[in-house]
C-alpha cells in the first residue's frame, strides 16, 4: 500500500517489568512525499476521550504536539504534522519505515518525561497523548492547551481501539474524512493480503512475534499473546497466533525466557524485529544456547527478521508495512 496523500512501547502494563521492556521496544528518512496541508478544524468541538474527560477542542486546531508515537502516526494519518514530538530521534529509528516523520518536528523530550517548558514554547493548539500516565501529570499540560488521552492499546479489541483513537483524533482536529478514508484503505489492503495469503496455501501457518532483550546479561523474550496488536491483525489476514501464553490486559504483552519457547508448537515461526542499535539476541547472543538450538522451529529455518523501523504499536500505515513485510518473508514471490 503506497503512502496516501490526504486532506482533509506503550506505558501502562500490568506489572513493572513489562512496563521497561515495553518502554524498551517501544524505544527510542527519507522524507515522505509531499501532503496536502489539511484546513484546520472550523469549528469548536467536546469530545470524550480515554479518560472519560469531556475534552473542549477550539476551532482552527493546527499546531499540535504528540507525546507517544502512535499518536503522532495518528495525526498524519488525518494530514497534520505534529509541531512538537517525544523522542524524534527515536522515532526515526523505531517508526520511520513504517509511517516517516512528517516536517521537522520540535523534539519536546521523552515520552516517560516530556519537556514542560518545550511544550509551552510552541504554544499548541492541542497536545495528544495515550493512557498510562498517572492523572496528575496532565495538570501542567493542561495549562498549556487542551489535552486528549488516546486508549493507545486495549487486548479486549486490539484493532477496534487502533481505529477508534484514529477516529477520536479525527474528531477532535476535524478531519473525519480523512481517518475513514484511511481505515477503508487499510481493510481492502487487508483483503487483498488474505487472499495472497489464501493463494500461497499458508492460511493457518502459527507465527509468534515477539521481542528479544538483554537485561543483566540474560535474555528476556516478549511475546505478543492473544489480545495484542500484531497477532490481531495477522489473524485478520489469515494466519494464526502460536504463543499459547496470555499477555497484559492493555497491550497483550507476555514475558518468558528461552527455557518458555519450548512451549511453542514444532511448525510455528518465529518473528521478530530489531533496530540497528540494538543487540540482535536472537542471532547473537542466543547462537550457541542449546535451548534455542533445539527448536523445531529454530532447526527448520523458520525465524524471520522483519525489516527495521515498523512500530509494533502504530496504526494503520505501521500496521500495513508490518503485514507486507511478514506476507513477503513467509510469501517471497519467485
Amino acid at each position: 500500500m503506497t503512502k496516501r496523500t490526504l486532506t482533509g512501547r506503550p506505558m501502562l502494563v500490568g506489572a513493572a517489568v513489562l512496563t521497561a521492556l515495553a518502554l524498551a521496544a517501544c524505544g527510542t528518512t527519507e522524507a515522505p512525499a509531499d501532503s496536502a496541508e489539511p484546513d484546520a478544524a472550523a469549528e469548536a468541538v467536546t469530545v470524550t476521550d480515554a479518560r472519560g474527560v469531556e475534552v473542549e477542542i477550539p476551532a482552527g486546531v493546527e499546531d499540535v504536539v504528540a507525546l507517544e508515537w502512535v499518536a503522532v502516526e495518528h495525526l498524519q494519518t488525518v494530514g497534520i504534522a505534529p509541531v512538537g514530538v517525544a523522542d524524534v530521534a527515536g522515532y526515526q529509528e523505531w517508526a520511520a519505515t513504517g509511517a516517516p516523520l512528517e516536517g521537522e518536528p520540535t523534539d519536546v523530550g521523552t515520552r516517560v518525561e516530556p519537556s514542560i517548558d518545550a511544550i509551552a514554547g510552541l504554544a499548541p493548539d492541542l497536545i495528544v497523548a495515550v493512557a498510562g500516565r498517572d492523572a496528575g501529570a496532565y495538570g501542567d499540560l493542561e495549562a498549556i492547551a487542551p489535552v486528549l488521552v488516546l486508549q493507545g492499546a486495549d487486548a479486549a479489541d486490539p484493532l477496534g481501539t487502533m481505529e477508534a483513537d484514529l477516529r477520536l483524533v479525527a474528531e477532535a482536529t476535524g478531519s473525519s474524512d480523512a481517518a475513514e478514508a484511511a481505515i477503508s484503505e487499510y481493510e481492502a489492503h487487508v483483503a487483498e493480503l488474505s487472499a495472497t495469503v489464501e493463494e500461497a496455501g499458508l492460511a493457518g501457518t502459527s507465527i509468534a512475534h515477539m521481542d528479544g532483550y538483554e537485561n543483566g546479561g540474560q535474555v528476556e523474550i516478549r511475546p505478543y499473546a492473544d489480545g495484542a496488536l500484531l497477532p490481531a491483525a495477522f489473524e485478520s489476514i489469515g494466519f494464526a497466533n502460536g504463543w499459547p501464553g496470555e499477555g497484559d490486559e492493555q497491550y497483550g504483552l507476555g514475558i518468558t525466557d528461552v527455557e518458555g519457547l519450548t512451549a511453542l508448537a514444532d511448525d510455528t515461526h518465529i518473528v521478530y524485529l530489531s533496530v540497528g542499535s540494538q543487540r540482535d539476541v536472537f542471532q547473537d547472543q542466543l547462537a550457541d544456547n542449546d535451548i534455542w538450538n533445539g527448536l523445531p522451529t529454530v532447526q527448520a529455518g523458520k525465524v524471520h527478521r522483519l525489516p527495521d523501523g515498523i512500530w509494533l504499536f502504530g496504526g494503520v500505515d505501521s500496521l500495513t508495512a508490518y503485514l507486507d513485510a511478514l506476507v513477503a518473508s513467509l510469501a517471497p514471490t519467485p
